[in-house]
This record gives C-alpha cells, sequence and structure tokens, in this order.
C-alpha cells in the first residue's frame, strides 16, 4: 500500500489539511485510508456498554458492528504499536495518509505556521519532502507548498506515491 505523512506541531494545520485532502483525493476517484496518532488514550467504548463488558472480561479484540460501518478494537496491553503493525492490519485502499508519526520512516509533508511558535522539522528530516505552508520561508532544499491550495498538495502527493503521471 501507499503510505504517505502529514506531520507538523500542535496547532500547525495538520487535521484541517488531511480532511480536505481526503476529499480532494477521493474526488479524484482514489480509495483513502487514515491513520491519526494520538498521545493520550482511545476509548471508544463506554462503561456498562455491551462491548465494554466484554473487553473488561479480558476479550482481546472487540468488533461493534452496524449497517453502516463496524470499530475494531484491539486491546495491546503492551507498548503502543508501532505504525507498521497497524498498516499490516488496514485493508487495501489506494493511499493511506497518516497524521503523525513524524519520525517514522515514510514519506511525509511537513505543515508549518509560524504563528504555532515551532521551527522546521524538515531540516532534521530527509523524508520531509516538501513544506506547506501560508509562510514566507525563503529558500528550503524541499519544495514549498500554498498550505491553502489543497489540489496542489493532492497533486504532489500523487504525483509522489506514483498514482499520478508527471
Amino acid at each position: 500500500m501507499r503510505v504517505y505523512g502529514v506531520i507538523g506541531w500542535k496547532n500547525s494545520g495538520k487535521t484541517s489539511l488531511m480532511e480536505r485532502l481526503v476529499a480532494e483525493i477521493t474526488g479524484r476517484g482514489f480509495s483513502v485510508s487514515t491513520v491519526k496518532h494520538v498521545h493520550h488514550d482511545v476509548d471508544l467504548d463506554q462503561p456498562g456498554k455491551d462491548s465494554h463488558r466484554h473487553r473488561s472480561a479480558g476479550a482481546s479484540e472487540v468488533v461493534l458492528a452496524s449497517a453502516h460501518r463496524f470499530a475494531l478494537m484491539r486491546e495491546h496491553r503492551g507498548p503502543e504499536p508501532e505504525l507498521p503493525e497497524i498498516l499490516a492490519r488496514m485493508a487495501p485502499v489506494d493511499l493511506i495518509l497518516v497524521e503523525g508519526y513524524k519520525r517514522d520512516a515514510h514519506a511525509k509533508i511537513e505543515v508549518f505556521r509560524r504563528e504555532a511558535g515551532h521551527s522546521l522539522i524538515q531540516p532534521d528530516d530527509p523524508l520531509v519532502r516538501a513544506v506547506a505552508t501560508d509562510s514566507d520561508l525563503g529558500d528550503l532544499p524541499v519544495p514549498v507548498l500554498d498550505l491553502n491550495n489543497t489540489a496542489q498538495i493532492a497533486e504532489f502527493i500523487l504525483i509522489e506515491v506514483g498514482l499520478v503521471a508527471v
């Protein structure tokens, strides 16, 4: 599967860009899935619900299934799973966009907003293939893309992963 990352510091606009990219790329006829890394505990379940009771009893995996979607919750009861382990469990699609996992070994675009108050990640990460920004960053060794031009960023990613020709 083709994997491409969207990274940046907190409040840089990663999630907004991800949302726009998914809409743009699926609008071009490609299938897209996403992975979002979070730094807090994730729990879709609620105490007292049947699925929570299954997990509390020791189930390794619990699936919540309905007519329109299902959610698979897996108790890993150990260290945080690595990105390749998560990707291996996903259904095949044309492209998986990954938000976060900024230090992992996949190509990525950095989202940078000067007002967020952080420095660029790109100078220290050779896998950052471009920077999407609304600031003037001067010369960088990678392309600088307009953060507000979703079509341009999508095109860059699709070329990078080989889904469209140059």
